[in-house]
């Protein structure tokens, strides 16, 4: 007994592909009947589907159910409790979930996604619901293709994929890592309206060395220390080539979360057969020279002019002086002088030796007695400090004040998340420099005044800013192989976008609620950008670019299931007796 109803519009719309992926789930009626939009079924729908009676009489309209599920949400002090309920409503109601995520995204973006997926990660066993996504553990080397082909949906166009080996600042997270695929790619459709039934979160388990997980009854992962063998690389090989074999050379697979060794191989290693990025380098890198391009309309100061000091020389701290580094050569400088204008502080100090192959690029000869960041500032002399350690508060007020000292408009991004591991906070930041810092963090912060009456607004340097709207230019086009050239091109677009207006109210990015122009926008800018260069596959080119990324954008309103009826003409009525 599968248990199928034969109606069911989650089977017309081709949303499955076998009865037997939801065998005996269902004793009666589909219950995706009643999630695709609930009580939004008008009467018609509810005869012809057969689920008349089985809902409440009123035909409600979605501005209703959303004000119903907007009321309860205000109802929630806790941020957990707030992610549970909304993860729910996806599940339910994909629809009205992402009308309410758009329309509130300043409020709940920090919900689906940083800081408070990071605890929702980090307690993902113990507030399960049901799977979502795709599991792949080591042991399934040899059998992978076939597990993607259990997937319901049979045209993706884009993969988020972790192992995570390092979800946000949080380390070791295993299979609780899924959480971050499955926010992204909320945010690939409520930011740049890429439809979510082309969207697939996937989490590769090859087990978890954090000793709490392992101890957990509750853990759901592979209860094994995490395989650094030959067997993980097979595994992620043989995964690439499954998600193309199944899907096309064009379907696009952002990496995400994965520790900063195999971040680095796995990019070098795949981006010239893959159309693959990696969002924690190339994603983090983009939206950070956003904002320093935004900052330097302020300073009045060239990028050139610079000089950049990070506190973390990671996979996102060689991202963005990368990218930088791009930017100064495109304003004239050679690379041998931009590297110069770059330095790095890790946890072993300042960055004089190389200790990772990754970092010789960064390393510089000795400037002297440092022992401390602060020692490093006021050596080094940086216009800009920008942190990307994961260590919490290690921007003291004594590196502030130490900013404020040596530039009239020191340039301060606090870019690790979540909240709790930014290296300081907004007000820190504002009040030890009177004011006049340009401050940007990965996570949200509040509005903060200063005593004198002076109102700053901290931008928040959130790389939902870029992926979205990087991911809808490519699956559009038809990009194979993703450049570090298309995010220096997005981050462009995005500092571009920043009014004067905003910048004086001390935001370094647009208001999150316009993400979703900002995203259609990018998108057209990166179109325009790989059709120029050669890099799109997808022909013929689109005339108007502008006209085409909107009417691709997937949107909220509820699909009608009514059939199309009609008269043939000339065919005998026998209800009306007439000829139609």
């Amino acid at each position: 007994h599968y248990g199928l109803h034969v109606s069911c519009p989650y089977f017309i719309q081709g949303r499955a592909t076998k009865p037997t992926a939801f065998l005996c789930l269902y004793s009666h009626v589909c219950s995706f009947c009643f999630s695709l939009q609930g009580m939004a079924f008008s009467l018609q729908e509810r005869q012809i589907l057969g689920i008349h009676g089985l809902l409440p009489p009123k035909v409600e309209t979605q501005d209703t159910q959303a004000m119903r599920f907007q009321n309860n949400l205000k109802k929630m002090t806790d941020p957990l409790e707030k992610y549970v309920y909304l993860m729910g409503i996806q599940e339910r109601n994909e629809r009205l979930f992402y009308r309410v995520l758009m329309e509130d995204i300043e409020e709940l973006m920090p919900i689906v996604y940083t800081p408070t997926v990071g605890l929702a990660c980090t307690q993902y066993g113990h507030i399960f619901r049901r799977p979502k996504g795709l599991f792949i553990s080591i042991r399934d080397r040899g059998h992978v293709r076939s597990i993607i082909d259990n997937w319901p949906e049979t045209s993706v166009a884009a993969v988020v994929v972790t192992d995570g080996e390092r979800i946000l600042g949080l380390g070791d997270l295993g299979v609780y890592g899924m959480g971050i695929p499955v926010g992204k790619l909320c945010l690939y459709t409520a930011c740049a309206g890429i439809r979510p039934e082309k969207c697939l979160p996937v989490v590769i388990d090859v087990g978890t060395d954090n000793e709490t997980l392992l101890k957990d009854p509750l853990y759901m992962g592979l209860y094994q220390k995490r395989d650094r063998s030959q067997a993980y690389d097979d595994l992620i090989d043989e995964f690439m080539e499954a998600v193309v074999d199944k899907y096309g050379q064009d379907t696009l697979i952002q990496f995400e979360d994965f520790g900063n060794h195999n971040a680095f191989r796995f990019l070098r290693k795949y981006r010239e057969k893959y159309c693959t990025f990696n969002d924690d380098i190339q994603g983090t890198a983009s939206v950070a020279l956003a904002g320093l391009l935004a900052a330097q309309r302020a300073v009045g100061k060239p990028i050139t002019e610079h000089r950049v000091l990070f506190l973390g020389a990671g996979e996102a701290a060689l991202g963005i002086a990368n990218l930088i580094v791009m930017a100064m050569m495109e304003s004239g400088m050679t690379q041998a002088e931009a590297r110069k204008k770059i330095w790095m502080y890790d946890k072993h100090g300042l960055l004089v030796k190389e200790t990772d192959a990754n970092q010789e690029a960064f390393v510089h000869d000795s400037p002297g007695n440092v022992q401390s960041f602060l020692d490093a500032v006021n050596t080094i002399k940086p216009t800009a400090i920008i942190g990307v350690s994961g260590a919490g508060r290690l921007f003291t007020h004594d590196v502030l004040k130490a900013m404020g000292t040596l530039n009239e408009r020191p340039i301060i991004f606090a870019l690790s998340n979540p909240t709790i591991k930014a290296e300081c906070t907004a007000e820190d930041a504002y009040t030890l420099t009177d004011g006049r810092c340009l401050f940007a963090s990965g996570s949200p912060f509040g509005a903060v005044t200063l005593n004198d009456g002076r109102v700053f607004t901290p931008g928040q340097g959130n790389n939902a800013y870029i992926f979205p709207g990087v991911a809808l230019a490519v699956i559009l086009s038809g990009v194979r192989h993703i450049s570090d050239t298309v995010f220096l091109e997005a981050a462009k677009t995005l500092a571009e976008q920043l009014t004067d207006k905003e910048l004086a109210e001390g935001r370094l990015y647009p208001p999150l609620s316009n993400i979703r122009e900002v995203s259609v926008q990018m998108a057209i800018k990166v179109m325009e950008y790989v059709y120029a260069k050669g890099m799109a596959f997808r022909y013929p080119e689109p005339v108007d670019k502008n006209a085409f990324v909107r009417s691709t954008v997937w949107n909220t309103d509820y699909d009608s299931f009514l059939p199309d009826t009609y008269d043939w003409p000339g065919v005998y009525d026998e209800d009306a007796d007439v000829f139609s």
